[in-house]
């Protein structure tokens, strides 16, 4: 699984009525007005007088203060009748700082994690490089995971933290570009589904991809389906709550092994969710219920099946 993003036809330079990216990243490129970004990003309550701002700036002449802070003004920051505060830009820029895209760049050793491979059953390990965490196999190096993570991330995180954060963050960006958000400009994201994926090791993958920034995101029918009711009214039913499960964990969601296409035109694939048998079950014993979902061409649930575990010490 992974993300990606490619460019568009259009140029980000293209802009009629605002201020050009150029423009922008020139009016942020002054030590003193990050300081105001900063200090209004500081203030315990919002907006800010032009008095205490200049005052947490640590500026005392005023009219540079001013010649700054006006600089930032339409775009960044916003004057009220109470004072100043954010515009979204302006919150961008903090954003981006404190996520530490602009100046870390952390890296961190393998080191494992949960979870056996779903190819050959050995050990994974993660990695941080390049604001991406990634994790392999040990043995046969099969990627389960590998997905962007801001380095801010990392701060006063243990590597077990890191992993937690990182299950719920990579959640969070499926359950919105399967909406049709993008997570990147909350734009219109356009999903679809094909056979083959160049760079990704899957049959059939899914592919979400946003028409405005081309923001996106290729990875397998499970993981498009994680969060949805059935399982995790099932892995409930089991006593499990699938939330907690690092998602790279489950074989039906990193592989595309329990997916099935019953057609392709139009498309309809089932999925089948296995869960191991009751707790307390003998080794060998049950081979444990099975959850199937069949998804129509826009990922819609069109039906769920419930297989009973098979007692097989009853076999004939």
């Amino acid at each position: 699984m992974s993300e990606a993003g490619e460019p568009g036809d259009s140029s980000i330079l293209d802009c009629d009525d605002c201020m050009t990216p150029a423009e922008a990243f020139a009016v942020v490129g002054n030590e003193t007005r990050l300081s105001i970004l900063e200090a209004l990003w500081r203030a315990d309550e919002r907006p800010v007088s032009f008095s205490d701002l200049r005052k947490s700036v640590g500026m005392r002449d005023s009219a540079q203060f001013n010649y700054h802070l006006d600089k930032l003004r339409g775009q960044f920051v916003r004057r009220t009748d109470e004072g100043y505060t954010f515009r979204h830009a302006g919150w961008a820029v903090i954003h981006a700082i404190q996520a530490g895209s602009l100046n870390e760049q952390p890296e961190i050793d393998p080191f494992e994690v949960a979870g056996d491979c779903s190819d050959c059953g050995g050990a994974l390990a993660a990695r941080y490089r390049d604001e991406r965490i990634v994790v392999d196999c040990v043995e046969c190096a099969r990627t389960h995971a590998n997905y962007p993570f801001p380095p801010g991330g990392l701060d006063g995180r243990t590597t077990e933290e890191v992993m937690a954060a990182f299950n719920q963050r990579v959640r969070h960006l499926h359950c919105l570009m399967a909406d049709g958000v993008c997570p990147e400009c909350s734009g219109t994201v356009e999903t679809t589904i094909e056979r083959d994926p160049a760079s990704h090791d899957l049959d059939v993958a899914v592919r979400h991809e946003c028409q405005r920034c081309r923001h996106q995101l290729v990875t397998s029918v499970g993981q498009v389906l994680l969060d949805h009711a059935e399982i995790v009214s099932f892995y409930r039913d089991h006593g499990v709550d699938l939330n907690q499960v690092p998602f790279w964990t489950l074989d039906w969601c990193t592989d595309d092994e329990y997916t099935t296409v019953v057609d392709d035109d139009p498309w309809r694939i089932r999925l089948d969710v296995p869960i191991d048998g009751p707790e307390g079950t003998a080794a060998g014993e049950c081979e444990g219920e099975r959850l199937t979902l069949t998804v129509d061409e826009a990922l819609v649930v069109t039906e769920v099946e419930r297989s009973p575990a098979t007692n097989t010490a009853t076999r004939p």
